[in-house]
């Protein structure tokens, strides 16, 4: 048998899969897995738990449960995230359910993300519970997670979104919206559609949202609900 007959087609073939290494603490590999290098700032990561599918180095996964300092509250507002906290010296490769991945730099600035479209952050960020309150909504109330302070966080969509700048005639699914600027004021309104396939049970209603603010605000929607 000739030795090493097929390396050089194989390594040809898979070439373009090679990893990304460009000594930026986050680096995208592809549009659906997202490496953050530990090493740079030397800085924990808080992630989803399970979303960890390959590390290189020295890397210490613990849980961040209910008792530890920074967790993400839930339970009674459906923003609840079960996280591990990555830290010391090496590299994570991140994703989850083949979901499109996108970085979210903050300098200062804020951003609210619903818990289900957070794949991962930096611990250094600030998060919080925001309520949305208003009538006609199970629980009297929609919640979504505040990131604010200067680090990055990790949206996941379902297939590609799309930006929109905030217009006084901005409506928006909840269950199709991913994110917003902090800045933008949320109502909820009255208006509502029949869903596409409603379970049995379910009046076929959903909740839409308007967006209002300044110009410079904007919305994250996905051709996806959740």
């Amino acid at each position: 048998m000739p030795q090493g007959g097929g390396a050089p087609g194989v390594q040809a073939a898979l070439a373009e899969y090679r990893e990304a290494a460009t000594g930026q603490r986050w680096t995208p590999q592809n549009p659906r897995m997202m490496r953050v290098d530990l090493g740079v700032d030397g800085q924990p990561v808080l992630a989803r738990q399970g979303s960890m599918v390959l590390y290189q180095g020295k890397v210490d996964f613990s849980y961040k449960g209910a008792g530890m300092r920074g967790r993400i509250v839930g339970n009674a507002t459906g923003q609840e995230m079960q996280l591990m906290r990555c830290s010391g010296q090496g590299q994570v490769f991140l994703a989850e359910n083949a979901a499109e991945l996108h970085p979210i730099e903050l300098q200062g600035d804020a951003i609210c993300v619903s818990a289900e479209n957070v794949l991962a952050f930096d611990e250094s960020l600030q998060h919080e519970v925001r309520r949305i309150e208003g009538h006609g909504i199970p629980g009297g109330a929609l919640f979504t997670m505040q990131f604010q302070g200067t680090g990055t966080v990790i949206v996941k969509t379902q297939g590609t979104p799309v930006v929109l700048p905030v217009t006084p005639t901005t409506f928006a699914d909840s269950n199709a919206i991913v994110a917003w600027s902090a800045g933008a004021q949320v109502i909820i309104s009255s208006q509502v559609r029949l869903r596409r396939s409603a379970y049995p049970g379910h009046s076929g209603e959903t909740v839409n949202l308007q967006f209002r603010g300044a110009p410079g605000n904007f919305i994250v929607v996905q051709p996806y609900e959740v």
